[in-house]
């Protein structure tokens, strides 16, 4: 009997636990629903508030926080940005007066309930100002050298390279056999086609002179008086930005040409993006060869960076020397230190991934480094060098550190400054404090409530490579001393040039390290300690950091896309959403809709690409751009980026409708976790921004990037899944192409495999690093031994490893085809997918990226649940008929418009089947074909009132006045209404350009942005006679084309920004051109 109780108050237990479970998952599908109707604050559009070039005003600022609370944006971003095509405002940045204003825009957005952030410095880039000093900027490596004789006294000045040199060490080396050699001394004659004035000034070893290149190909042929040994190459440019490709050849012992390498001579950044070095030396490594005869062949490389002034150049490119000699080099060592970097913003997965170098044949010419002596003792404070010299060549080498020269901006020059250093948390604290910190200081904390972020935007300000103290942090990371590996940084082999490369790959690792755990973690604690959180972005131009891992120590991570570079935006945001997923942060920004296209955007025409953003994992808009507009003349103050987003805009108090499309869309994709099958491990390499789908993605199933700190802390197995910390999971991690990993690293996948996951991909065969070498190379060696056994990747391409699976050489499809796993979605070409999962419900986000309408099949890995059609358009939710399930997965037919987006989502058990189908379609019962009354605004001399007999393009009107309109007109017409009313009604305005707010018997019915042009106004329309009303919105592009006109009396719009180029732009349609009909449903 005792035992029948404990049954069943056991039984009672779990009928009421089950209860409990039952009702929270209803509970959250409830919330899920209120929240796409009724979206929280965190869905909110923020934007980019610029304050461009001094032009700032008190009520402008109360007028923009008001008219940005109006239309439901939710913080504003404040930076300071020069534009020297706008003139110069009164206002100087720091100064008190600026002071006071960033206080009122605070004080302000907290009585208006709008919420602020604030950049971390003046201009968007990136972290600097005047209070940075030299020793406390962003620093790298440099050094002087000399050669001197051995067994005497040395008592000489050494020569400090650069000024505000810092010195961190003072070494001597036995100089390397042939250290100084080339074949320039050797040559006899240098002839060139097309004959160039001089080209042996190409090998004269004078930096001072240079070639100049008008036209490719150039084919320099090079005779030498004797044979010579070559091993490298040094080319050294010119300080002209260059594109091309340099091929060396030389005539072999049968006397045909043979190519010795083709190299890629790409120096065309000339700012602090580019690296400290902007115009480093390119060298190129190789067994080798004895000839004397060279062939040396210059072709071009592509068109220069876009934004390059040719003009200013006078050639398409310039080379100061071409050095082949017998030296053993380290290939490409200034990129490898990161003192050169990429030339341009697309950074793909291998940029910076380099060959290795080539290993000389005989150790005479590497740098022994048990002779590299530290003989910063004998140095002076005044650079003077004492020291007993032994016997022998020795090389004297002073290095230390050296400002890049990188400085924020763009900023007016009261506010510029150096940057601060990325690798030291005591710089960057000092630099928040004295920016950031001083509106602390102004402000009490109860008066600050509205600021809520300090922001840093992409990364721009190139690289740096050494910092305070880093020779002792060093030892602390890697377990040996780096000095002695000091003179790779000349480029000369130490000890080898695979121990070389391994030293060089130490410090960009270590480099990307400190600059998220020292700049972003310093700058996120000082953050949280004034009760704000971090924002920023990920990636950037001339970035030397990890972008996962630098994301992660961030609040808060946004990615971006561009409106006029369709380019930028693919690889930023999936490397931004991916870091939200795997380091648990539910949303992810964007900077959205980052322009060139001054006042020719709306609504409508973002629409498809902010839909692609969403399918890319972003689940959250910051707008590019608001600027501060000052005073009310429009268009206003403008600049040449960014989409014009701001109160003096036609479209921006119409655009409400939008901004709740945006908000209800991302409610839906802020809710639960992302669903992804796989993982792409990007590898430990740095800097790394991008990713590379390798094996290719295979239809229908989607992915996240991972990092090495996030597979080591974080990842666990259940379920024959990897799941991370917030709860994600996928089903196979794919390693990448790379022969190298960390032994740790691999120690953490053989345990991930053992445990039951699945991996894809090649061993690795050694370690990257310098660290507990050769050791590390064995445990690797023996670790990937064990996993992958004899799965040679041709004969057997997978295994059975403990509790898991290993693949190698086998694609994706191959690989979920043996798993069994169903694809997560069956859709057409060119639609875009993303899939949440919150609870027990699935969320699928399908966009048609097509200007076509689609009607087809569309299958979902869900079965069992009832589908619902969500449209963040009209927040009409409804039930889905038609569906069937096949395979455990379920299929529904559905319909899409030219860009139309749906949410389809699971969340509640199927039932039993209703009848119906799942679109209906639409008969026209009226054509609205009669007159039509359109009043414009008469402040821009248009008719107050005019009759348009039909409906036609504002463009083709014989009136200027309306020809050049940009505005809201309102179309006013009655008509008699004789159809029914028990089922909805619709009114299809046809084609408009491009937004329109309608009105019915005096009732708002709603307003209209996107195709198709439809509304239902069953609850304003009777039978009988009915009054419409559509104000209707174009840009204000057609009005400045307008002003720009030679017959042009009066001109009507008024922009900072010059705008001559626009007179001879193509009008945009403009107006309501219909046909404006009367629909109900069959």
């Amino acid at each position: 009997m005792k035992y029948l109780e404990i049954m069943k108050r056991g039984l009672k237990f779990l009928i009421v636990f089950i209860a409990i479970i039952f009702n929270t998952i209803a509970i959250k599908a409830a919330d899920i629903e209120a929240d796409f109707r009724n979206p929280p604050e965190a869905t909110k559009p923020w934007v980019y508030w610029y304050w461009i070039s001094g032009n700032i005003t008190k009520e402008g600022i109360t007028k923009d926080l008001e008219a940005m609370h109006k239309v439901g944006i939710g913080e504003a971003f404040i930076s300071n940005v020069n534009d020297e095509n706008v003139k110069q405002g009164d206002v100087l940045v720091l100064s008190e007066k600026w002071w006071q204003l960033m206080e009122h825009a605070i004080r302000e957005a907290k009585r208006i309930g709008i919420k602020v952030g604030m950049f971390n410095c003046p201009g968007w880039s990136m972290s600097g100002g005047p209070w940075v000093t030299a020793d406390k900027t962003m620093r790298y490596l440099n050094s002087s050298e000399i050669e001197v004789k051995g067994n005497q006294k040395i008592n000489i000045q050494l020569e400090t390279p650069f000024k505000d040199f810092q010195q961190v060490v003072v070494q001597a080396f036995k100089t390397p056999k042939n250290d100084q050699h080339n074949i320039n001394k050797s040559i006899r004659s240098v002839t060139s086609t097309p004959n160039l004035a001089q080209p042996e000034l190409l090998f004269d070893d004078k930096k001072e002179t240079y070639v100049s290149f008008h036209s490719y190909p150039v084919t320099i042929d090079i005779l030498l008086d004797k044979t010579e040994e070559i091993r490298s190459m040094r080319l050294v440019p010119s300080e002209v930005p260059m594109n091309a490709y340099i091929e060396v050849q030389y005539k072999n012992y049968n006397k045909y040409w043979k190519t010795i390498f083709r190299k890629k001579i790409d120096r065309q950044i000339v700012d602090q993006k580019g690296g400290p070095k902007m115009f480093a030396d390119i060298v190129e490594t190789f067994p080798v060869i004895k000839t004397n005869e060279l062939r040396v062949v210059i072709t071009d490389g592509g068109p220069l960076l876009g934004w390059i002034d040719l003009t200013k150049n006078k050639a398409i490119g310039c080379i100061s020397e071409i050095e082949l000699g017998s030296a053993a080099l380290i290939e490409d060592y200034n990129e490898k230190q990161l003192a050169k970097m990429s030339a341009t913003p697309n950074i793909s997965w291998d940029t910076y991934l380099w060959k290795n170098s080539t290993e000389p044949e005989s150790k005479e010419l590497n740098v022994n480094q048990s002779t590299v002596l530290n003989i910063t003792d004998k140095v002076d404070k005044n650079g003077r060098l004492i020291w007993d010299a032994p016997e022998g060549d020795w090389t004297i080498v002073r290095t230390g550190m050296v400002p890049t020269g990188s400085k924020n901006g763009p900023v007016t020059p009261e506010a510029e400054g150096f940057e601060i250093d990325k690798m030291n948390k005591k710089h960057t604290e000092f630099h928040y404090d004295n920016f950031v910190g001083e509106i602390i200081r102004r402000i009490p904390k109860k008066d600050r409530t509205a600021l809520r972020h300090v922001v840093m935007d992409s990364f721009e300000q190139g690289p740096q490579n050494w910092t305070d103290g880093m020779t002792e942090i060093w030892k602390k990371v890697y377990g040996y001393d780096p000095e002695p590996w000091f003179p790779v940084l000349t480029g000369r082999v130490v000890e080898s040039a695979e121990k070389s490369d391994r030293f060089l790959w130490d410090l960009r690792r270590i480099v990307a390290n400190m600059i998220a755990t020292e700049y972003v973690t310093g700058l996120r604690e000082k953050a949280h300690k004034d009760g704000m959180k971090l924002w920023g972005e990920n990636y950037g131009f001339g970035y030397p950091g990890e972008s996962l891992m630098y994301g992660g120590a961030l609040d808060e991570v946004g990615g971006e896309f561009w409106n006029s570079s369709l380019d930028l935006g693919p690889s930023e945001c999936r490397i931004a959403s991916s870091c939200a997923n795997i380091y648990g942060k539910n949303k992810t920004s964007a900077e959205a809709f980052t322009s060139h296209w001054n006042y020719t955007q709306m609504p409508r025409d973002l629409k498809s690409l902010g839909d692609w953003s969403f399918s890319q994992g972003i689940n959250h808009f910051v707008f590019h751009l608001y600027i501060h507009q000052p005073y009310d003349k429009g268009p206003g103050v403008n600049a040449w980026f960014g989409t014009d987003l701001n109160r003096n805009n036609t479209w921006f108090f119409e655009a409400k409708p939008y901004f709740h499309y945006v908000q209800r869309s991302s409610a839906l994709l802020q809710s639960g976790l992302h669903v992804a099958d796989i993982l792409y491990f990007l590898g430990e390499d740095t800097p790394k921004q991008s990713g590379t789908l390798n094996p290719a993605l295979p239809e229908g199933r989607d992915y996240d990037y991972v990092n090495a700190e996030i597979l080591l802390r974080d990842a666990k197995v259940k379920d024959g899944k990897i799941v991370l910390k917030s709860g994600i999971s996928y089903n196979i991690l794919v390693l990448p192409a790379l022969k190298t990993m960390r032994p740790e690293v691999l120690r953490k996948i053989s345990e991930l495999v053992n445990a039951g996951a699945t991996v894809l991909g090649n061993p690795p065969t050694q370690s990257p690093s310098l660290q507990n070498y050769p050791q590390a190379d064995q445990q690797v060696k023996q670790m990937a031994k064990e996993l992958w056994g004899n799965v040679d990747g041709i004969e057997i391409t997978e295994a059975k490893v403990g509790n898991g699976r290993i693949f190698r050489n086998i694609s994706l499809v191959e690989a979920f085809n043996r798993l069994k796993i169903n694809a997560d979605i069956v859709l057409p070409d060119q639609f875009n997918y993303t899939h949440r999962k919150d609870g027990n419900t699935d969320i699928y986000y399908i966009t048609n990226q097509t200007t076509k309408a689609y009607k087809g099949e569309f299958g979902f890995n869900v079965s069992g649940m009832q589908p619902e059609l969500w449209n963040a358009v009209n927040a009409e939710i409804k039930v889905l008929p038609e569906f069937s399930e096949r395979n455990g997965m379920t299929f529904i037919p559905l319909q899409f418009n030219e860009t139309d987006a749906f949410f389809v989502v699971f969340r509640n058990k199927a039932g039993n089947k209703t009848e119906g189908n799942n679109f209906v379609e639409n008969s026209v019962v009226q054509t609205l074909d009669g007159k039509w009354n359109v009043s414009f605004n008469t402040k821009l001399d248009a008719p107050a009132n005019i009759v348009f007999e039909t409906l036609t393009d504002w463009t083709t009107n014989a009136n200027p006045a309306i020809k050049y309109y940009s505005g809201t007109a309102t179309y006013t017409t009655k008509f008699n209404y004789s159809g029914g009313l028990s089922s909805p009604v619709y009114l299809n305005l046809g084609r408009v350009e491009k937004l329109a707010r309608i009105n019915i018997n005096g009732k708002s019915v709603g307003a209209v942005w996107c195709y198709p042009y439809r509304l239902d106004i069953s609850k304003a329309v009777k039978k009988g006679e009915n009054t419409i009303e559509i104000f209707v919105t174009n840009p204000w592009l057609n009005r400045i084309v307008g002003d720009k006109q030679p017959n042009a009396t009066k001109t009507y719009t008024w922009m900072t920004f010059p705008s001559d180029w626009v007179k001879d732009a193509p009008l945009q349609p403009a107006g309501l051109l219909g046909p404006v009909q009367i629909e109900t449903e069959n």
